[in-house]
């Protein structure tokens, strides 16, 4: 008889291998987000650099995407424990919740943007950290959702992402 974790989320949430298919499309599309991120800056690194906050929306939004494109590839290491990999994504979590909180307490001198849409720049990243964090801390426990919460990471990551590049690459034109 199989074992049951008393977390309703069952086993296959602290399985990686369960995760793969996942972790392959996770990989695929911040591969193909971080090459359009490219493409946006590229056409418009003139009118990006005229603002002083956006090459560093345009940073944040490539250290979020190779973030998620990283906890992909953890996922998919071959029979990796599941102790390393929760130090993986304990750590891109942390990296990117550093990015996340510099953002908000960066010098007011050097902002243009008002806090509020600061704030918000940050919660986009902080959120997907957040939720790498939690994915870390439940495989480590064993209990609390496991990988589930990595689809938060990469839902919330990928839209944020989504919404920057929409930004760099057409309301700069306006």
């Amino acid at each position: 008889m199989e074992a049951t974790r008393p977390d309703a989320a069952g086993a296959e949430a602290y399985d990686p291998a369960a995760w793969h298919d996942l972790a392959v499309a996770a990989v695929g599309a911040t591969a193909a987000l971080t090459g359009l991120l490219f493409v946006a800056v590229s056409i418009n690194l003139g009118r990006i650099l005229a603002f002083p906050t956006l090459p560093r929306r345009a940073a944040a939004t490539l250290v979020l995407l190779v973030a998620l494109l990283a906890a992909g590839v953890f996922v998919l290491v071959p029979g990796q424990p599941v102790p390393a990999l929760a130090a993986e994504l304990a750590g891109t979590g942390v990296l990117l919740a550093v990015g996340g909180a510099a953002e908000l307490v960066r010098v007011p001198a050097e902002a243009d943007a008002p806090r509020a849409r600061r704030v918000l720049a940050a919660g986009l990243v902080l959120l997907p950290a957040g939720a790498l964090l939690a994915a870390a801390l439940s495989l480590v426990l064993g209990a609390g959702g496991g990988l589930y919460w990595l689809v938060g990471a990469l839902v919330g990551g990928i839209a944020a992402s989504c919404l920057n590049a929409w930004v760099l690459l057409v309301e700069i034109q306006r």
